[in-house]
């Protein structure tokens, strides 16, 4: 783990500079714990993208540990900062029980977020820990969606079930469950259409394969990832809350962090949403998609124990 640490550390590097530089000055440059102190906290965390609701969770629960611990000095509140954060983004054990039955994962996301990028990489680690996976192609609208995963699939060594371009998403869903089926699959990845703008259109294709998947496969553990680009920030929080409307959402995967000073989003969607963050993208490798840690994320964010 400690070169996903390492990584995970240097992939902070921007969002490090945009919220931790800020709040470091902020206790550096304070010789008092007074309301100016607490504002200035609180304007730098919803610049880096924590969101308002986030933000003033973490400051109250700053002002009360402040005022129980009787903390004189603002160079004192960094800890206490740092543990406010990781409590505001605790939502207990991040289940990871689709790797150990025979599951369907649903990726959704709309365009370019790296939703058929991280099914590769999903499958890609899965097939590591020898796993028998499959994926299916069912963005059937995007030209280059069927192609990619093909080209991912085939460097992950797993089996892939696509249709021709244009054909009926939930076709090559209906397909790929007898495929898993038959032949014993852990793991069945299914690419989506990523297409929100439409989004009846989008419910009801999402229906459908539902449909499909508890009739014909009614034993499989059910796992719903939502992709959604770091660099876009609150957007991604905003794109998010539009996708549980229409899926039940288990987890989110969010990819690009190691490219955005909008890191902070993480924080925010724990919080805010209460949804679990379970992957991670730090960078283009097979690899570079991580199990997500809170607590390491935070560390990682302030680079605490860096030496793990």
């Amino acid at each position: 783990m400690a070169g996903f640490f390492s990584r995970l550390v240097q992939g902070l590097n921007k969002t490090r500079d945009n919220i931790v530089a800020g709040i470091d000055s902020i206790f550096n440059g304070f010789s008092a714990i007074d309301d100016d102190f607490y504002e200035e906290i609180e304007e730098t965390l919803i610049m880096g993208d924590l969101g308002i609701q986030t933000t003033t969770a973490i400051v109250e629960e700053l002002r009360k540990t402040v005022k129980e611990q009787h903390i004189k000095e603002p160079t004192e509140c960094k800890q206490v900062l740092i543990e406010s954060i990781k409590k505001q983004m605790d939502l207990g054990e991040n289940a990871y029980e689709f790797e150990h039955r025979p599951s369907v994962v649903l990726m959704i996301g709309v365009n370019g977020v790296g939703k058929t990028t991280s099914v590769g990489k999903l499958a890609g680690q899965l097939k590591d820990e020898g796993k028998r996976v499959i994926v299916a192609a069912a963005d059937t609208f995007r030209a280059a969606a069927i192609e990619q995963l093909t080209e991912w699939a085939n460097r992950a060594g797993v089996e892939i079930i696509a249709q021709q371009e244009g054909s009926d998403p939930a076709a090559v869903i209906y397909d790929a469950v007898a495929a898993a089926k038959s032949r014993h699959a852990d793991v069945l990845i299914c690419d989506t259409a990523g297409r929100l703008h439409n989004k009846k259109n989008l419910m009801e294709e999402l229906k459908k394969i539902n449909r499909i998947i508890e009739r014909e496969y009614p034993d499989a553990y059910r796992e719903t990832l939502v992709v959604l680009d770091g660099t876009t920030g609150q957007n991604a929080l905003v794109q998010a809350k539009q996708f549980m409307e229409v899926a039940d959402i288990t987890g989110i995967v969010l990819t690009k962090l190691d490219g955005t000073a909008k890191g902070g989003i993480a924080v925010a969607i724990q919080s805010e949403l209460g949804i679990p963050v379970k992957y991670v993208g730090v960078g283009e490798k097979i690899d570079d998609l991580q199990k997500f840690n809170a607590d390491e994320f935070v560390n990682a964010l302030f680079q605490q124990n860096t030496k793990q």
